[in-house]
C-alpha cells in the first residue's frame, strides 16, 4: 500500500477542498454544526447527495462501468479526509452502499437498469429490512413470510429498528420462503415498494428523541403485502449468502476521519477554562486517556487503508469487515464517552416536553449535542450485528479457531 501523495493526488485533494467551498453552503453547514445525532432532514440530504452525484462522486466504491469514479485507495482516502475535516453530511448508506452492491453481484440485467440509477442520482430513498423482534442477531431466526402466490410473493410480519424507514420509498427485506432444512436455507432476499398495500410504519422513540427532535428508527409491518416476483433478487432461498456479502458493506465503513474530527473537539472543548475550574486538557488523567485515543485511532485508521487498498485491488472485503466494524464502534463510543466527560455537568440535556421545566439548554452552546449523541451511540455496537458475533466470526474466519 502505497500513500505518498503524487502531484495528481494533490490536485485532487483541491479539488475536493473547492467542492467543499462551492457546494457545502452556509446552510447545510450551519445544519450540521446544530444537528444533535447523525441525521438532517430529508430534504437537505437529498440536495447534498445530488449535489455528489452531479460531481460523479456519489459512490466512490461503484465500478466505472455503474458511474463510479474510478478512484485510487489514496483518492478515496483523500476524500473521506476532507469530507470528515469539513463535517460535511455523510452518505446515507441504505441504497448505495448496501443495496447496490447486491443488485450489481446477483441482480439481474433489468434490475440493475432499473435501480441503479436512480439509487446513484438519490431519486429514490432506501431503508433496510433485516431485523425483526426477536431476529437480531439471530437474524437467521426470521419469521417474515413470503408465501409463493404464482406471479407474486404474499408478505406478512414486521421488520425492527429500521431506520429512517419514515422516508423511505424503497426497503430491502429477508424474508422466509422455507422452513425445510437450515434455517438459513429458506431465506430470500426482496425489494419492496413502501407505497404497497398493507405496508405501514410505526416510529419507535429513542431516548435523545426528546432533544433532538429527530425521528430516526421504525417498525414497519406487512400486512399481506403482494409483491412482485421481478423484485426478487438472485434465487428464491439464497438471500443468506446476499445478506453476508452485504453486510460486509454495512460493517466495514470507514471510521476514521470522523472520529479524529471528534478528537480535535474534544481537545478544543477541554482547552475551555468553565466556571474558573483549570481547562480538563491540564488534568494529566485526562490527557492520558485522550492520548490513549489518539493511538487507537491512527491505528484503526491505518488498518481502514490496508483494506482500502485491496478493495481497490477488485478484492473483496471479506471477514475483515467484522474487525472494522467492532473497532470503529468501539472506539466511537470511547469517544464521546470522552467527549462527555470534558464537558462535565453542561451536558445535562434538557426536556422540551415538560412545559416550565429546563425551558432553555442547560450549559453552554458547544455541550448542548454532547449528551444526546452519548445516548444515541449506545447503539452502534448492536446494529450491523452485534460486536459479540462479529468477535465469533473473526475468531472463526480470521484466526480459525
Amino acid at each position: 500500500m502505497d500513500l505518498s501523495f503524487t502531484a495528481e493526488d494533490n490536485a485532487f485533494r483541491n479539488e475536493v477542498i473547492q467542492f467543499l467551498e462551492d457546494d457545502f453552503d452556509d446552510d447545510l453547514k450551519t445544519k450540521m454544526a446544530e444537528n444533535r445525532n447523525s441525521y438532517l432532514p430529508k430534504d437537505d440530504h437529498v440536495r447534498w447527495q445530488k449535489a455528489l452525484a452531479k460531481k460523479g462522486w456519489l459512490a466512490p466504491d461503484w465500478p466505472v462501468e455503474y458511474g463510479g469514479p474510478g478512484w485510487t485507495a489514496t483518492q478515496k482516502y483523500i476524500f473521506q479526509t476532507e469530507m470528515a475535516n469539513a463535517n460535511a453530511p455523510g452518505v446515507i448508506p441504505f441504497g448505495p452502499s448496501m443495496c447496490a452492491p447486491v443488485i450489481m453481484k446477483f441482480g439481474s440485467d433489468e434490475q440493475k437498469k432499473r435501480f441503479l440509477p436512480d439509487m446513484l442520482e438519490t431519486n429514490v430513498w432506501w431503508c433496510q429490512g433485516y431485523s425483526e423482534p426477536g431476529s437480531g442477531s439471530d437474524l437467521a431466526s426470521l419469521q417474515m413470510k413470503a408465501e409463493d402466490k404464482g406471479d407474486h410473493f404474499l408478505c406478512n410480519g414486521s421488520k425492527i429498528w429500521t431506520t429512517l424507514a419514515q422516508y423511505a420509498d424503497w426497503i430491502f427485506c429477508l424474508v422466509r420462503t422455507s422452513s425445510e432444512g437450515k434455517r438459513q436455507e429458506g431465506i430470500s432476499f426482496l425489494l419492496i415498494d413502501m407505497k404497497s398495500e398493507g405496508v405501514s410504519v410505526d416510529p419507535i422513540q429513542t431516548i435523545d428523541l426528546p432533544v433532538t427532535g429527530a425521528q430516526e428508527v421504525n417498525q414497519v409491518f406487512f400486512n399481506d403485502v403482494k409483491v412482485p416476483k421481478e423484485n426478487l433478487i438472485g434465487d428464491v432461498n439464497k438471500g443468506w449468502t446476499y445478506a453476508k456479502y452485504l453486510l460486509e458493506f454495512e460493517r466495514g465503513s470507514a471510521y476514521a476521519g470522523r472520529l479524529k474530527r471528534g478528537i480535535g473537539k474534544i481537545r478544543t472543548i477541554a482547552a475551555k477554562e468553565i466556571d474558573g475550574e483549570e481547562p480538563m486538557i491540564r488534568n494529566p488523567a485526562f490527557v492520558a486517556k485522550l492520548a490513549k485515543l489518539e493511538v487507537a485511532i491512527q491505528s484503526l485508521e491505518m488498518t481502514e487503508l490496508r483494506i482500502l487498498s485491496k478493495l481497490s485491488s477488485g478484492q473483496n472485503m471479506g471477514p475483515e469487515s467484522s474487525l472494522l466494524k467492532c473497532r470503529g464502534t468501539d472506539l466511537y463510543q470511547e469517544v464521546v464517552a470522552l467527549a462527555l466527560e470534558a464537558v462535565g455537568t453542561y451536558s445535562t440535556p434538557f426536556t422540551p416536553l415538560y412545559p416550565g421545566q429546563n425551558e432553555e439548554p442547560i450549559g453552554e452552546d458547544y455541550a448542548s449535542g454532547v449528551a444526546p449523541r452519548y445516548f444515541n451511540a449506545r447503539k452502534v455496537s448492536i446494529y450491523g450485528g452485534s460486536n459479540e458475533i462479529q468477535r465469533n466470526i473473526m475468531a472463526k474466519l480470521i484466526l480459525g479457531l
